[in-house]
C-alpha cells in the first residue's frame, strides 16, 4: 500500500513537471510570434521618412519582449529566470539584446550620421538604454532602461514628422550598410561556434542542460534580424528593385532567418550527428550559417554599388 502511494505521487510530480513545461512550450511559440506587420503600418507605395521603418520595427521587437507574454525573463528570481524553468525564454531574450544593440549602434554610428555630422540625441539615449545590464533587476532594472530606449526611438519618429524635423534621417548609402552586415554576420559566426561547441573555454566539457541554453540564444539573434532585415527591404526599397541580385539574396536570407527564428522543438536533443536521435543544434545552425553566407554575398554586392 505504501509502495502504491509512492508511486501515485511520483506519477503526479512527474505529470506536474510535463504540464509545467509544456505550457511553457506552448506560451513560447506564442510569444515568439512579434505579430508586427510592416506592410499594415507601412503600406507599401505609401510615402515614408528614411528611419521610421527601421526604428519603429526595432522599438517593437523590444517591446514586445518587455510586455507580452512572459515579459523580461533574465533578471527574474533564480526558480524563474535564466537558469531554471523559463530559461529558453530568457536566453533567447539574451540573445536578442545582444543583436538589438548592435543594430542600434549601426543607426546611430553609420546609418543616420556621415563623417562629422552629429549624433541623433534621441538614438544616443536609446543606444545606452540598450546597453544596460540585462540580468539587472534594480537600480536600474533592465526593464525601465528598455522601456526608456523604447521611447526613445519612437520620439526619433516622432522627431522625423516634426516641422521643421528634429531627427536625423537614415541616409540609404551603400557603405554605411554594408556596417551592418559586417555586424549581423559576426553575431551570427558568435551563434555558429556555439552550436557546435562541445567544450567549455576551461576545457570541461557541455553538459546538456547547457545545449538548449546555446541553441536559444542563437535564435534570439535570428529573431532580430529576421525582422529587421524585412525592415531594410523597404527602408532600402529602390535601391534594391534597381538589383535583382540584391533583390534575390535578401528574400532568401529574410527567409533562412524566418526558419531559424521560428524553430521550437519540445526538448532541444543533442543527438550525435549519425544517430537516431535529432541533433536540434545542427538543425538551426543549417539555416544559421546559410543567412550568414547570404549575408556575405550581400555585402558583396553592396561593395559594387559603393
Amino acid at each position: 500500500m505504501h509502495l502504491k502511494r509512492v508511486l501515485v505521487a511520483l506519477l503526479g510530480v512527474a505529470g506536474l513537471i510535463f504540464l509545467i513545461n509544456a505550457a511553457l512550450h506552448f506560451g513560447q511559440k506564442r510569444h515568439d510570434h512579434l505579430g508586427y506587420d510592416i506592410a499594415a503600418h507601412f503600406p507599401p507605395g505609401k510615402p515614408f521618412v528614411p528611419g521610421e521603418i527601421y526604428a519603429s520595427t526595432l522599438a517593437a521587437i523590444m517591446d514586445h519582449e518587455l510586455h507580452t507574454g512572459f515579459g523580461w525573463r533574465p533578471n527574474d528570481l533564480f526558480f524563474w529566470g535564466p537558469h531554471l524553468l523559463a530559461d529558453n525564454n530568457a536566453n533567447r531574450q539574451l540573445g536578442i539584446i545582444m543583436a538589438v544593440r548592435e543594430t542600434m549602434r549601426v543607426f546611430k554610428d553609420h546609418l543616420t550620421k556621415v563623417s562629422s555630422n552629429e549624433y541623433d540625441p534621441n538614438l544616443v539615449i536609446a543606444d545606452t538604454d540598450f546597453r544596460n545590464d540585462a540580468t539587472r533587476w534594480i537600480l536600474p532594472s533592465a526593464e525601465s532602461k528598455y522601456e526608456d530606449g523604447v521611447r526613445h526611438l519612437r520620439m526619433y519618429v516622432a522627431g522625423l514628422h516634426a516641422s521643421p524635423r528634429t531627427s536625423r534621417e537614415l541616409n540609404q548609402r551603400n557603405v554605411e550598410l554594408i556596417r551592418l552586415f559586417q555586424a549581423w554576420t559576426d553575431l551570427l559566426g558568435d551563434a555558429h561556434a556555439n552550436l557546435y561547441r562541445t567544450r567549455l573555454d576551461d576545457g570541461s566539457p557541455v553538459e546538456p542542460w547547457d545545449t538548449d541554453d546555446y541553441f536559444y540564444h542563437a535564435q534570439g539573434y535570428a529573431h532580430v534580424m529576421y525582422h529587421m532585415m524585412q525592415a531594410l527591404q523597404r527602408e532600402y526599397a529602390v535601391p534594391i528593385k534597381d538589383d535583382p541580385v540584391l533583390a534575390k539574396l535578401f528574400v532568401e536570407t529574410i527567409k533562412r532567418l524566418g526558419k531559424a527564428a521560428k524553430l521550437k522543438p519540445f526538448v532541444v536533443m543533442d543527438g550525435s550527428p549519425s544517430g537516431i536521435f535529432a541533433n536540434h543544434r545542427l538543425n538551426l545552425d543549417a539555416f544559421i550559417t546559410e543567412a550568414r553566407q547570404k549575408m556575405y554575398s550581400i555585402r558583396e554586392e553592396l561593395r559594387r554599388g559603393v
